[in-house]
């Protein structure tokens, strides 16, 4: 046995004693429950539960491969099942022994005895389980359990003495109460920044003070004669040092609070990161096994080699992140790595080989590599694939390039694979990769040659708790963005952006970038700008992706503390979370990879920051689409009135073809309708490339909390019932919408 299959072996056994122990204490508080139990009912209760608590620890036992508790487990299931089906009478004779094979199950477990009975049967070599049982009462298979039985498992008294079990909710919910003391620590850095105003504040009025009345010799002359002014400057002159004096003393005082709690802080939320952190080969070792399987149930030959697996995450990034390396490696085995007939073919091993490293990156992040050395992604198949699914790059009007298909595969239905299998073919598995990764705060890129192989790079936050970011005002609202995400701040001059292909672009270094304004993407109404000469732009970088935003000011760094939105807001477009700022104040965090994705949609020539005097915007254009005229005529003038362009439908077919023939800016739709409902509506419209953007507001009747979940699933942008409805809320709704 290799080392590293020894020191697998006695973590897993650790992890069995503790487990073991849980059930043997319910097998002593249960056998001493139903002992003192007449009732025949809870009788029957408590014999199901201990049966179920000895069939999960003869399990657990067979696990790591420890057959002798395993026969002993097997021997107290038989008895347990005899007494479930009336073959047994419980008698006090029946629960000495009982009690006797307990005990001697923690001497192989090497458990604590603390349930030992006080009066216990005689010890003979004869007295062991079934000897204390009438021999015709019990199952013909069930063995015996020796007397004094050799201890199976080392016992490790300091390793259990230092190991407490605990789920992981409340662990989880001991580091959220840790995580929001980083707010008191923003708040003292926010106090301490007040009161060096103050400081500045004080001694400006100090100074200029003393110099005033320096330069009055008329002032000096008066107060000579009057001693009563000369007084009053003096007590004045006291004053000012008085104060300025205090607010220093407790100017220092807050910088020594300040860096005191911020250690204090800091040194507790590591402590916390760290009792959640767990190495990542705690998540890969299942892997050698699925690509054992997979590869032979796909004829194939393939090693697995992991790199880095000491290294440690979030138990929370290992969860999430288990199934899209799950996806990954299913991609080559399936997709990647070719049959050994195929590979000797092209002068390479009949053996594959799957590659996993890990390693650290700057900014609290690891990457993940994940390769293999197989055909490569075949482009021309990509293509195919996205062209009989209306798949088209934006980037690329007149054709695709290789590295716009590549990207392709993780659109949904994306596939490769010439037929459906469970492994793959479906085309969902990168599509949702790319999704989970993106929602942990990550990116992903895939390198790829023919015949060579392909690698796919993820790169993650090490924690979902805390990480620096950059807080940016955009038409006098403020954002946080993620520092790892932000590769540069520069300021530019207006004649250093130039149009090409009526789009806006600068030139920075060697490279030409894409420049958006961030009020744009985000859809928020424009400020005018205080300084029209010149530009604040930060150049975002994600998926290998490098886009240039505007913005109206960069208000600084600081660390930020992620708070998720909810599960009503968990899937916002171009919002990850929020934060609160050392001000008290809320603010959203920006999804870096979704601003990209609306940046290249909301990309336009754009001549000036806000809109000329005198002009005047196009009305914004509705669809409703109602089949009760009552209603859809209240619907078309209440929105009319509000200055909407408003067309109407009768059901969601005819709402359908209005959608595919003109432009709109939003659905407003009913539910309930004949030939197509509001809920098949909006799924057609939310598989429509064209309008997969477009929102769509559900008004309907069905309040239920079925119908609610349904809309939101289909991907309906809100969903208002008909017997709270308001005007008011209606036309909300669609401002905040559109």
């Amino acid at each position: 046995m290799s080392e590293k299959e020894s020191d697998f072996l006695k973590r897993l056994l650790v992890t069995f004693r503790i487990e073991a122990q849980e059930h043997v204490d319910a097998l002593f508080s249960g056998i001493d429950e139903l002992e003192k139990t007449p009732d025949e009912a809870r009788q029957t209760e408590l014999i199901e539960t201990i049966f179920r608590e000895a069939h999960s620890l003869k399990g657990a036992a067979r696990s790591v491969n420890l057959m002798q508790i395993e026969a002993v487990c097997q021997s107290l299931e038989s008895t347990f099942a005899a007494m479930k089906n009336k073959e047994l009478t419980l008698t006090a004779g029946l629960f000495d022994s009982l009690h006797l094979a307990l005990n001697n199950l923690s001497e192989l477990l090497a458990l604590p005895q603390s349930h030992k009975s006080e009066v216990m049967p005689a010890a003979t070599p004869e007295a062991g389980f079934e000897t204390s049982v009438r021999k015709e009462d019990l199952p013909p298979q069930a063995p015996a359990v020796p007397e004094k039985p050799p201890r199976l498992i080392p016992e490790e008294r300091s390793s259990m003495a230092g190991t407490v079990r605990i789920s992981t909710e409340k662990l989880d919910s001991i580091f959220l109460q840790a995580e929001e003391m980083l707010a008191v620590k923003l708040l003292a850095q926010q106090r301490r920044q007040e009161l060096q105003s103050v400081q500045t504040l004080v001694a400006a009025w100090g100074k200029d003070w003393f110099e005033k009345a320096a330069r009055l010799p008329d002032f000096h002359s008066a107060s000579a004669k009057q001693p009563q002014w000369q007084e009053l400057v003096e007590q004045n002159a006291a004053f000012v040092k008085a104060l300025s004096y205090q607010v220093d003393a407790m100017g220092k005082a807050a910088d020594q609070d300040q860096r005191m709690l911020g250690k204090m802080v800091d040194d507790l939320l590591e402590d916390m990161k760290k009792t959640l952190m767990l190495p990542f080969s705690t998540l890969m070792e299942i892997f050698p096994r699925l690509v054992r399987d997979l590869a032979k149930d796909g004829g194939k030959e393939i090693d697995l080699e992991i790199r880095g697996g000491e290294i440690k995450a979030d138990r929370r990034i290992l969860e999430e992140i288990k199934d899209p390396l799950i996806h990954l490696l299913r991609n080559c085995v399936d997709h990647g790595i070719e049959m050994p007939d195929a590979r000797m073919r092209l002068h390479k091993s009949p053996r594959g080989k799957i590659g996993i490293v890990i390693f650290p990156r700057s900014g609290n992040r690891v990457e993940i590599d994940v390769s293999d050395d197989g055909a490569g992604i075949d482009t021309a198949k990509v293509k195919a694939s996205a062209a009989r699914l209306g798949i088209r790059e934006q980037d690329e009007p007149t054709g695709l390039n290789d590295y716009s298909a590549v990207e392709l595969i993780y659109q949904s239905g994306v596939s490769t694979s010439p037929i459906i299998t469970e492994v793959s073919g479906r085309g969902l598995g990168l599509a949702i990769v790319r999704e989970k990764v993106e929602r942990l705060g990550g990116g992903i890129a895939v390198e790829t040659r023919a015949d060579t192989g392909t690698t796919f790079r993820i790169e993650l936050p090490l924690t979902l708790a805390t990480y620096r970011g950059i807080a940016v005002r955009a038409a006098m609202q403020t954002f946080v963005l993620p520092t790892s995400n932000v590769e540069r701040s520069v300021r530019i001059r207006q004649e250093d952006i130039r149009t090409v292909e009526n789009r806006e672009t600068i030139r920075l270094g060697d490279e030409t970038l894409s420049l958006v304004w961030l009020d744009d993407v985000l859809g928020i109404p424009k400020q005018a700008a205080s300084d029209v000469g010149h530009h604040q732009i930060l150049v975002l970088t994600a998926g290998g992706k490098r886009i240039a935003f505007v913005v109206d000011e960069v208000l600084g760094e600081q660390e930020v503390l992620v708070k998720s939105l909810g599960r009503q807001l968990s899937r916002v477009r171009n919002i990850s979370a929020a934060t609160i700022l050392g001000s008290g104040k809320a603010v959203p965090i920006l999804n870096v990879t979704d601003l990209q994705k609306s940046a290249l949609q909301a990309a336009h020539t754009r001549t000036s920051g806000v809109t000329k005097p005198g002009t005047k915007a196009l009305a914004q254009a509705v669809l409703v689409v109602e089949d009760s005229i009552t209603a859809r005529s209240l619907l078309k003038g209440i929105l009319e009135v509000a200055g909407y362009k408003v067309a109407t439908a009768v059901d969601g077919i005819d709402g359908l073809t209005q959608l595919r023939s003109g432009e709109f800016d939003i659905v407003v739709s009913d539910v309930d309708m004949p030939r197509m409902n509001g809920f098949d509506l909006t799924m057609k419209i939310r598989s429509d490339k064209k309008l997969a953007d477009l929102p769509v507001v559900l008004v309907t009747a069905l309040d239920s909390r079925e119908d609610r979940e349904r809309g939101i699933d289909v991907g309906a942008n809100a969903y208002i019932v008909k017997r709270s409805f308001e005007q008011s809320n209606l036309l909300e709704v669609v401002r905040r919408l559109i």
